[in-house]
Order: C-alpha cells, then sequence, then structure tokens
C-alpha cells in the first residue's frame, strides 16, 4: 500500500495543524460537508442514547423483576433483543455508513443531499425491527432477530446505501475526481462485497439456518470466533486509508499488519467450519494467535497522520483492546469458559467489547471525520464517566460471573451480594446513559448550526 494510494482512496481529507483545528483541504469548499458528518453522527448518538435507555430499563428489571408485571407483554425478554440489535445496527454501525460517505465521495454535492434521506430510511427499518421485536417477532437468532417486515425493510436500507455509494463512486469517476487504479480497484471491490450485505442478512435471519456450535459450550467454536475477530482486525486495517493519509513512504507496521492477516486468514480457513469442542488444542492456540494484534494495532495507527483531537480516543480503543484481545483468548480457555458459560461474566466481557473497545473506536471515527466539530466528543467529564463507568461494570460482572459459576442460584435467588452488585450496575447504567446524552446534547446543537447554515435552502442543494 503506497502513499499515493492513501491520499487517493480520503480524496481530500482535511489535514490537522497540529492544535486541534483543522486546515481546509486544498480542494474546492463543500459546504455540504459538515451538515452531512452531523447528522450521521446525530442517527448514531440517537440509537445509543435510546439503546442505553433501555440497557437502564432491563437493569431496573433485573433488580426489580416484579414491575414486569406492569409492562404488560413488553416484558425483559422483548426489551433484551431491542438492546442489544440497536446497539449493533444503530449506534455501531452508523458511523462506518459515515465512513462509507466520506470514501466514496458522497457527502460531496450532488450526491450530499441524499445523504440524509438513506440515514432516515436506515433508522426508519431499526424503528420498525423495534417495534417488531417488541411485539414478539424474532427469528431466536442474535443479532439477527429480523423477522417479517423488518427482515425485508432493514436488506432494503443496506440496498438503498448501497445505490447511494455506487452513485457517488461514478459521479466523481465522470467530473474527474483525482483517484488512482489502486484506490479505484479497492473501491469497485467494497462495492462488490458490499451488495452482497443484504442478501447475507435475509438468508442469516432464517431461523432454519444455524452456525457452528461448540457442543461443550453450546456458543461458538474457536474458529468461528476466530473468523469473526479476524473480521475486525480487517476493519481496523481499512479505516485509516478512508480518514487520513500516511506519514512517510513505507512505514513498517502497514505492510507487517496485512501480511500478519492474509497468514491468519489462511489459518482460520484451514481450521474448517464444524461443530467442535474448545478443549481441542487446535481450537484455543489458533484463537490464541490474536495476541499479536496487541503490539501491531498501536504501531499501525501510529503510521498514520491524526487529527489531534482524536488523541484520547485513540488512545481509549487502543487500550480496551490491549484488555479485550487477551481477556478474551483467556475465557475461550478448557475450564475457564466452562466456568463461566452463560453467566455475567460473558455479560462483562460483551459490555468490554461493545461499550469499552468498539465505542471508543466509532467515537474515534466521528471524531476524525467532524475535524474541528469533533470538540463535541470530547468532553472531559463524560469522557472519563463513560470509560469509569465501563470499566466498573465489567469487573462487577466479572465478579458476579465467578460467583454465578461456583453457585448458579447466585443470581436467582435474591440476596445481599447480588442485589449490591445489579444495584451498582444499574448505577453504572445510568451514568452511561448520561455520558451518551451529553454527547447526543452537543450533536444536537452542532447539528441545528451546521443545518442552519449550509443546507437551509433545498435549491442551493441541487446547484
Amino acid at each position: 500500500m503506497s502513499l499515493r494510494w492513501s491520499e487517493a482512496l480520503i480524496m481530500d481529507a482535511p489535514a490537522d495543524t497540529g492544535n486541534g483545528r483543522v486546515k481546509a483541504a486544498a480542494v474546492a469548499p463543500r459546504p455540504s460537508q459538515p451538515s452531512v458528518m452531523a447528522f450521521a453522527a446525530w442517527h448514531s448518538l440517537f440509537w445509543l442514547v435510546f439503546a442505553n435507555a433501555v440497557g437502564v430499563l432491563l437493569a431496573t428489571l433485573l433488580l426489580f423483576p416484579s414491575l414486569n408485571h406492569v409492562l404488560g407483554e413488553w416484558t425483559y425478554g422483548r426489551w433484551m433483543p431491542v438492546h442489544i440489535n440497536l446497539q449493533l445496527y444503530g449506534w455501531c454501525s452508523i458511523p462506518l455508513v459515515a465512513f462509507l460517505f466520506k470514501v466514496y465521495g458522497a457527502d460531496r454535492k450532488p450526491a450530499s443531499h441524499w445523504c440524509r434521506s438513506t440515514l432516515w430510511i436506515w433508522s426508519s427499518a431499526l424503528g420498525v425491527g423495534t417495534l417488531s421485536w417488541l411485539n414478539g417477532h424474532s427469528s431466536g437468532k442474535l443479532f439477527l432477530d429480523w423477522t417479517g417486515y423488518s427482515r425485508i425493510l432493514f436488506p432494503l436500507a443496506l440496498t438503498i446505501l448501497w445505490c447511494l455509494l455506487a452513485f457517488s463512486f461514478a459521479k466523481g469517476r465522470n467530473n474527474g475526481v483525482p483517484s488512482s487504479f489502486k484506490a479505484n480497484a479497492t473501491k469497485i471491490t467494497g462495492l462488490i462485497l458490499l451488495l452482497a450485505v443484504p442478501v447475507l442478512i435475509y438468508i442469516a435471519a432464517s431461523p432454519d439456518l444455524y452456525p457452528p456450535v461448540n457442543p461443550d459450550s453450546g456458543g461458538p467454536t474457536g474458529a468461528s470466533q476466530l473468523e469473526s475477530s479476524l473480521v475486525i482486525v480487517a476493519v481496523l486495517l481499512l479505516l485509516p486509508f478512508g480518514l487520513t493519509h500516511l506519514k512517510t513512504q513505507r512505514p513498517w507496521p502497514v505492510p507487517i499488519a496485512w501480511i500478519t492477516l492474509g497468514i491468519e486468514v489462511l489459518l482460520c480457513l484451514g481450521l474448517g467450519r464444524t461443530d467442535v469442542s474448545h478443549h481441542r488444542p487446535i481450537q484455543y492456540i489458533s484463537l490464541g494467535s490474536l495476541l499479536v494484534w496487541i503490539p501491531l494495532t498501536p504501531a499501525y495507527f501510529g503510521a498514520f497522520e491524526w487529527n489531534s483531537n482524536t488523541q484520547r480516543w485513540r488512545t481509549a480503543f487502543i487500550c480496551w483492546w490491549a484488555v479485550l484481545v487477551p481477556t478474551g483468548w483467556f475465557l475461550f480457555l478448557p475450564g475457564v469458559l466452562d466456568h463461566f458459560k452463560f453467566t455475567d461474566g460473558l455479560v462483562g466481557h460483551s459490555l468490554l467489547a461493545m461499550a469499552g473497545f468498539v465505542s471508543s473506536l466509532l467515537i474515534f471515527v466521528m471524531v476524525q471525520l467532524l475535524a474541528e466539530d469533533g470538540w463535541i466528543l470530547n468532553g472531559a467529564w463524560s469522557f472519563w464517566a463513560w470509560h469509569g463507568s465501563v470499566l466498573a461494570y465489567v469487573l462487577l460482572m466479572f465478579v458476579a460471573g465467578w460467583r454465578e459459576g461456583l453457585d448458579p442460584a447466585f443470581t436467582v435467588i435474591p440476596g445481599r451480594a447480588r442485589t449490591t452488585i445489579y444495584a451498582s450496575r444499574l448505577l453504572l447504567g445510568a451514568l452511561m446513559l448520561i455520558a451518551s446524552g451529553d454527547w447526543l446534547r452537543k450533536a444536537s446543537g452542532l447539528f441545528r448550526e451546521t443545518g442552519a447554515s449550509h443546507i437551509s435552502d433545498p435549491l442551493e442543494q441541487m446547484r
């Protein structure tokens, strides 16, 4: 990967001046860009706040189960898929949609005014899905609960996004936007892969299709965990090429990282996809190959130029990554997984992954995309409240999971220790909700500001 490819792929990414502000790009100004990114940030943060509010409700119901009677049919079991699906398809996905807007030039005219509609369609699909799940319609598959109308509407939203990206790419080629052959080939490959996503989600949501299962734990196999982890690694390696540019012509971590990924992909393919136990050494040893990414990831991201506003979130996601990878491997080991499976310990690790690593990575991406407007996500109070709450939550769940592994009745029969842990979890969830609400409040203000100054006249958009 060359410097030329990186620069062409990001087109006209803003440059950092070194003081947290961003210089104007050396191209014609794009007045629609700030509003597109602010709008995407608002949508993603809205779903984060909504999902966090549902999480607080779930924590309350665990502490006071009798409240389920007040909710009628919309009890704990109905709200759980709402919580996890909105976190994934709302909060976690929309910042990546904004990233695709940037890479394919959809944030520039004439495609920019369609980004708002695409985001509303996406959020509408999530709204329909929410009502579907609350009314008891689900495929029964974790993160693939789409069924009925929602199973059609969400892939349709993905297809509309794909059409917008393809249109933007073609329009940029016709308008002579400078881009190298390698960058164009990468974008075309990306479009081909993205075209398959709506079809795959529709098919995977079918209850007739099942993933490979670990017969000892009832959970995923080591091979399937390695496969899903390598997808995350691939996303990590691709992100910088759509956001910024390399520091030097040939920084050593970049080729090493891509070669390492290629080797691990071959390893993953060699493991096969069958129902196999985590007690087999090849399963946990191969999963342990992910440990190489603990030092390689910060070295890789250090090879790129970043807006100074992103510093604290870049440090945060790298730190969470350095905790997530070894703990994930440790929890899969024979004996350990047998103790922690189906306990709050795995709930804690899931929160470490989503609220710690993934959320920090997504905010890092949004701050880079928002450039000097990234201050909305850099408040000191909300930053430390979020990370402190996540850390305390994870530790509490690990303690609860260990106790539950020794005594399965620990979380079923109320007791002083169990009540204290669940009350603390509720408090920590409320702090996370408040922190995310602060980000949404600031994003709403930024959206109103940019909307008034850049997109108040629809006719001006079309020129």
